[in-house]
């Protein structure tokens, strides 16, 4: 096999060991463009879960603000379902992308 190749695949497979140090590591060590190129489009997709929850986080302690005018009324739908549907999504997502770099580093070995 060519060790371009086995990088390149790495840089995918590195979502199960080593999310952002592999792909960054390969971009800046490697002098191979078809490496970089790999190490660059799989770090981007190991950035995307990341991002998502940042925003999981951030909807889900802003939901527990207290917004209400009196100090009897009930918890919306929202407050108390939201951050449990946001988990999820972000759980979907997740195995998504999981599953999306184990195909794009199998597609690079063949």
């Amino acid at each position: 096999m060519d060790n371009p190749k086995i990088l390149s695949a790495l840089s995918y497979f590195s979502i199960l060991f080593a999310p952002f140090l592999l792909p960054i590591i390969l971009y800046f060590i490697s002098q191979n463009s078809e490496v970089k190129y790999h190490a660059k489009k799989s770090l981007i997709s190991h950035i995307i879960p990341v991002i998502l929850l940042i925003i999981l986080f951030i909807s889900v302690f802003t939901s527990f603000l207290p917004i209400t005018s009196g100090f009897n009324e009930q918890p919306s739908l929202w407050m108390a379902a939201g951050p449990l549907i946001l988990i999820a999504i972000y759980m979907l997502v997740y195995v998504i992308v999981m599953v999306w770099n184990i195909v794009q580093g199998i597609k690079v070995l063949r």
